[in-house]
């Protein structure tokens, strides 16, 4: 095998974010339901003759160096060299991005996590699930759940995961043409930290009794992004009309939860043109997972 393309790399959604702490490291502690879903960038993966990592597309404002995709790639690399003595091939990588960046959509870690599942396969690497999510996690709190490969209650900085049972539904998702920095987020004096702690149980037993997340949790970043971002409190306000409307990540990205894809089309149709706009359906599992 020497390529592998149309590699999907999904979207996710935080379906509420509660921070409920700071370590002493600074890092935030959280609590979070991860939801994957059928919408997102592909990548394509083929070997080179040399040991070069390379991206073959461009991406505005992500130098090639700095990109996670390559971070990510030349990571692995290293690793097999480590464990086998051997360089593996390079692999030159192209990317259809459609995830914006700044959105919340966990794209670029999504990426990553596409990357090294993927060339684990084209590499002959033989790591396991969680040596991956190992390996990813210092390059960003989201890739190991992409690897992970399955909808998750996370804890922690959001590297400790669960499985969970998510509602079958459709999303709407509003772009409202800003990107949020997360360090400005987390950094703001508006953020409390003090949510109360959740067990996941609590999290299950509300969808035995409605199909959906109306009423339950929040997003704690959301009131820290609205104020600083107003396209985004915009963006909720309008959607808010058709369902529980709430940000996903750090922003800048809204979403609701709607029955089916004709509910979904309904809305879109009274999107109005200033944003950009989709619908998606809630997936189960990565797209990837029967990789590893």
């Amino acid at each position: 095998m020497t390529s592998l393309k149309n590699c999907p790399a999904p979207a996710k959604l935080n379906l509420f974010l509660h921070v409920n702490g700071r370590r002493a490291d600074g890092y935030h502690l959280l609590q979070t339901v991860f939801q994957l879903l059928d919408h997102g960038d592909t990548l394509d993966f083929t070997l080179r003759d040399d040991a070069q990592i390379r991206r073959v597309s461009d991406i505005a404002g992500v130098p090639e160096e700095q990109d996670l995709i390559v971070r990510a790639a030349r990571l692995l690399q290293a690793e097999v060299l480590r464990r086998s003595g051997a360089l593996p091939r390079g692999v030159d990588i192209a990317i259809q991005k459609i995830l914006p960046m700044g959105g919340g959509l966990g794209g670029g870690s999504s990426d990553a996590a596409t990357t090294l599942m993927a060339l684990n396969k084209l590499w002959n690497a033989g790591l396991t699930r969680q040596q991956l999510m190992d390996l990813g996690l210092p390059l960003g709190a989201d890739i190991p759940f992409f690897i992970f490969g399955q909808n998750a209650f996370a804890e922690g900085v959001g590297e400790a995961l669960r499985p969970v049972r998510t509602p079958t539904c459709w999303y709407v998702v509003i772009e409202p043409g800003v990107a949020v920095p997360t360090a400005a987020i987390f950094s703001s004096g508006l953020l409390t930290r003090d949510t109360p702690p959740i067990i996941i149980t609590d999290f299950s037993s509300h969808l035995e009794n409605q199909t959906d997340l109306k009423g339950y949790g929040k997003n704690d970043l959301q009131h820290v992004a609205t104020s600083l971002f107003p396209p985004v409190a915009e963006a909720i306000e309008w959607l808010s009309a058709y369902g529980d409307a709430r940000m996903t990540g750090s922003g800048a990205c809204v979403f609701c939860a709607v029955a089916n894809e004709v509910d979904a089309d309904a809305v879109l149709s009274k999107m109005p043109n200033k944003w950009s706009s989709w619908k998606a359906k809630a997936l189960m599992q990565h797209p990837l997972t029967a990789m590893l």
